[in-house]
């Protein structure tokens, strides 16, 4: 069994009413739980646990505090590719949008690597668009070079099959990220207009894959603005509730992207204000203490700076969205999204110290394995 069947469980509507109809005291009840449920978790998420939002950050921080310190983990991305055989209404690498295209060659990688390297990162998160020239060889001939310069390597590319998810676990391979972008099928489909990223149950297995491969961690989560982001994100929740019970030899962690302006913008169908991405935030710590959370620079200087002492783990810092963007003079007309937070690593630094929390480079090595 993988998810796509275990989803059929649920019906998006009857979540949707469920979520909207919780009350004070459901969330009440929440809050003096140490486990929580999914039903408590669509308390925490629902209208009515809005007054309830700097008791749930208490608790949010305090969780996240016992469980990983006063810690938080520096990672960047680095683009190699933004060739796509997709068409996405959301993205700025679909292949409908009139953008220069290119992909990294060897040389561009070391380049990349070494540029990034001097800003003291040890945790790489790899990205490219979804395409075939992109695949595993593509990986197996760049993997060599991005080993030999950090620690821990995490992918977001397109889903693989699972042999295909073992040979680059053999290349040096620890994570990989992989978002549904949204959980409703019929919202999905009118998102993803052509290629393979159009097979709903294919991504939605993906992580099944993953498990089975045998990969250490695996990453999640939903775009918010495509559908309703209460609904959607109680699936999230649900997805990693029934991935952490299957391979509870895999190490989780979520992310929380907000649509960001591209090329070939998108209309938000679902608005999320800063104040509900916290509470969203706080209610994901509650319900697992263990899950890692991830900030991106998709998030403004304000927001970033009050967030981090209330459930997350990650962040980046000083990122650029298009290949090739450390090495040489940025080129805007090559990036995926637009970027809010566009502080350096140093002043990140600065910021994180400044609020008694410790930066950690890396926190991994493979001869720990």
């Amino acid at each position: 069994m993988n998810f796509s069947d275990q989803i059929k469980q649920y019906n998006w509507d009857e979540i949707h009413d469920s979520i909207y109809q919780k009350t004070t005291r459901d969330v009440e009840r929440a809050l003096t739980k140490s486990r929580l449920t999914l039903d408590d978790f669509k308390a925490l998420i629902s209208p009515a646990a809005e007054p309830f939002l700097e008791q749930m950050a208490q608790k949010s921080q305090q969780l996240t505090q016992q469980r990983f310190g006063k810690t938080l983990q520096f990672y960047l991305p680095l683009y190699l590719s933004n060739t796509c055989s997709n068409i996405c209404t959301y993205c700025g690498f679909s292949m409908h949008n009139r953008i220069r295209r290119t992909t990294l060659d060897l040389m561009q990688v070391e380049e990349e690597c070494r540029a990034i390297k001097a800003m003291g990162y040890e945790h790489i998160l790899l990205v490219t668009g979804e395409s075939k020239n992109v695949g595993v060889d593509y990986f197996k001939r760049v993997l060599p070079i991005i080993r030999r310069y950090f620690s821990h390597i995490t992918i977001e590319i397109q889903p693989l099959n699972q042999d295909e998810y073992q040979v680059l676990i053999g290349e040096g391979v620890d994570a990989v990220l992989v978002y549904q972008e949204t959980y409703h099928a019929n919202t999905y489909a009118e998102h993803h207009l052509k290629g393979k990223k159009t097979d709903f149950n294919y991504r939605l297995d993906t992580h099944d894959r993953l498990g089975r491969a045998g990969i250490d961690k695996m990453g999640l989560g939903c775009l918010i603005g495509l559908e309703e982001w209460r609904t959607d994100c109680f699936y999230v929740a649900a997805h990693l509730q029934y991935l952490e019970k299957k391979y509870w030899q895999s190490r989780y962690t979520l992310s929380f992207p907000r649509l960001r302006p591209c090329a070939g913008g998108l209309a938000v169908k679902s608005e999320m204000s800063d104040k509900q991405l916290v509470q969203l935030i706080c209610a994901y710590r509650l319900f697992n203490s263990e899950v890692e959370l991830s900030i991106s620079t998709r998030e403004s200087e304000h927001f970033r700076n009050h967030i981090l002492p209330l459930g997350i783990t990650s962040l980046s810092a000083g990122s650029s969205t298009q290949p090739g963007g450390y090495a040489k003079e940025s080129d805007k007309a090559l990036e995926q999204f637009a970027i809010s937070d566009e502080r350096s690593p140093v002043e990140m630094v600065e910021l994180v110290k400044s609020q008694g929390y410790e930066v950690v480079w890396k926190d991994w090595d493979h001869c720990l394995r």
